[in-house]
């Protein structure tokens, strides 16, 4: 795979995806978006990949959003749309694997949204989070203006919307949004220490469990708790359904397949 925008790396069963334009705060413009729809693409492929990591490059910013600079310079020119939106990830909803977003700075505009987009977030202290679209005549059109006020309180959401303030890493993890916050020189350790923990579990109890978690938000409860979603049937077919309970049963630790 080519990459130009992005650091795409395996190691074992977990991928790390890394913004690399650390020279204009890995804020994202039409090539990132393209090449972040490869990343995504591969990872869904790769049935040796169970989780991803994602973060920025250098220790200023997760990233700033939308490179504006970038949209002036080309103002009227036709932009390849990226299929899975900004960053190819804040439309697509078909990703089962979990993704930790590893905010080393700036999560702004795009950036948060990306971070939104993610299961798990873990935040450098220094970290900031905010949508600061209209203050620039725009707004967190990529899911941020409907994922944030469904992570956070409504009014703490609105106010953060509608002023285009930025909150800190601790008033993040105050309100729900990140799920731990670290020094940054712990950052890297610490997500791997979130992925090491998802991984002991069976890969497909863990999709199963994040696409019924996410596809039955919009349901009643008594719909969602009726509701056989793909990744369950999957599961209850599987070689790791038998797995998981011989090897409880043999007191040691299973050996998941992922099928």
């Amino acid at each position: 795979m080519d990459l130009k925008y992005i650091k795409y790396e395996k190691k074992d069963h977990l991928a790390y995806i890394t913004f690399n334009r650390p020279e204009v705060m890995n804020a994202m413009h039409p090539p990132c978006h393209l090449e972040m729809d490869s990343v995504w693409d591969d990872f869904v492929a790769d049935r040796n990949l169970w989780v991803a990591i994602v973060t920025g490059a250098g220790d200023k910013a997760f990233s700033a959003g939308n490179d504006l600079k970038y949209t002036a310079a080309h103002a009227g020119e036709p932009f390849p749309r990226s299929k899975g939106g900004f960053a190819g990830i804040t439309a697509r909803f078909d990703i089962t694997k979990p993704i930790i977003a590893a905010v080393n700075g700036f999560a702004l505009g795009g950036g948060c949204e990306i971070a939104l987009a993610c299961d798990i977030i873990i935040a450098a202290d220094h970290a900031r989070f905010g949508l600061p679209e209209p203050r620039v005549g725009l707004m967190a059109g990529a899911g941020g203006v409907h994922r944030m006020p469904r992570h956070i309180p409504l009014k703490i959401a609105m106010g953060m919307m509608l002023t285009g303030r930025h909150i800190t890493a601790a008033e993040a993890h105050r309100w729900g949004l990140a799920n731990e916050v670290v020094a940054l020189k712990d950052l890297r350790a610490t997500a791997e220490k979130w992925a090491a923990e998802i991984m002991e579990c069976s890969p497909l109890s863990v999709q199963a469990s994040k696409e019924a978690a996410y596809a039955g938000l919009h349901l009643l409860l008594e719909e969602a708790c009726k509701t056989n979603f793909p990744a369950t049937k999957k599961l209850f077919q599987s070689k790791d359904l038998i797995e998981g309970p011989r090897a409880f049963a043999e007191k040691r630790k299973p050996n998941w397949k992922n099928e």
